[in-house]
């Protein structure tokens, strides 16, 4: 990992076009909330470019310990995102591992560490953009009701893209929402990318233990930037026959603004 990628981030000003890197959890379990991201962006004058031969970041394999092969992976992004345009990413863990992993992947290949350089530098996750680059201002709308939401960040996206940080602030800015505080905020769902798949008892004790956190807050509806954390808390919840449900909170925040156009 580069100095670079370690440093306090230097953000630029607003630009006219950018990369939607969608991820695969994405485009398999929730394509409304990618839909919602490209909404999000193009509604503050963005032209949004999709390239289609995207597939998946490499994390699975990389966290998994599996280096060669999540290099072979990444390997296959590396010649989509050719400008010099940001590249969006609304996962908070995937956008970690692209901004910061990937660098030290390809360390020996002289051939492409700079294209694997050039895309973590101009990786954002899309609170940290629509926050710190594109400085949304949103405003409830009167035909909104008052709601409370509670906000769940995985454990990667919380340590490499201060995820919940951007969230929050973003949350702060509709006055017509309470944001409940959950207790062990900051612990894991269980969800782990292969880890629910390696050893899926413990991963439905960590999900029932922060299923039981989420509903203790009063909340009407949960929201997280991770599909894959979503994916094992809403199964969690349907189980028990919780009424509270979770989204992608770019669905959430699309919603919002929509409503309040």
């Amino acid at each position: 990992m580069t100095a670079a990628h370690n440093s306090p981030r230097r953000y630029s000003e607003k630009p006219s076009d950018v990369y939607l890197f969608g991820t695969c959890v994405l485009d398999l379990f929730d394509p409304e909330a990618g839909v919602s991201a490209v909404q999000l962006l193009e509604r503050e004058g963005i032209r949004v470019h999709y390239p289609q031969d995207q597939t998946c970041c490499g994390q699975p394999a990389y966290t998994s310990g599996f280096p060669d092969e999540a290099r072979a992976v990444a390997k296959a992004q590396l010649t989509l995102f050719p400008g010099t345009w940001p590249v969006i990413v609304p996962s908070g863990s995937c956008a970690g591992m692209m901004r910061h992993h990937w660098p030290r992947l390809f360390a020996d290949d002289l051939t492409n560490l700079p294209r694997a350089e050039s895309i973590a530098s101009r990786t954002f996750e899309l609170t940290e953009f629509l926050l710190n680059v594109l400085h949304v201002e949103w405003k409830p709308s009167a035909k909104q009701k008052p709601e409370t939401v509670v906000l769940h960040t995985s454990c990667s996206a919380r340590r490499e893209m201060n995820t919940h940080v951007h969230a929050r602030a973003l949350l702060a800015k509709f006055g017509d929402v309470e944001v409940k505080q959950q207790e062990h905020e900051a612990e894991c769902c269980g969800f782990g990318g292969s880890f629910s798949v390696k050893h899926p008892e413990i991963s439905a004790a960590m999900a029932s233990d922060k299923a039981d956190a989420l509903e203790a807050t009063g909340a009407t509806t949960l929201v997280s930037a991770d599909a894959g954390c979503l994916l094992n808390l809403n199964g969690t919840l349907e189980k028990r026959g919780s009424a509270l449900r979770g989204q992608h909170i770019a669905t959430y925040f699309w919603n919002k603004v929509k409503e309040g156009a």
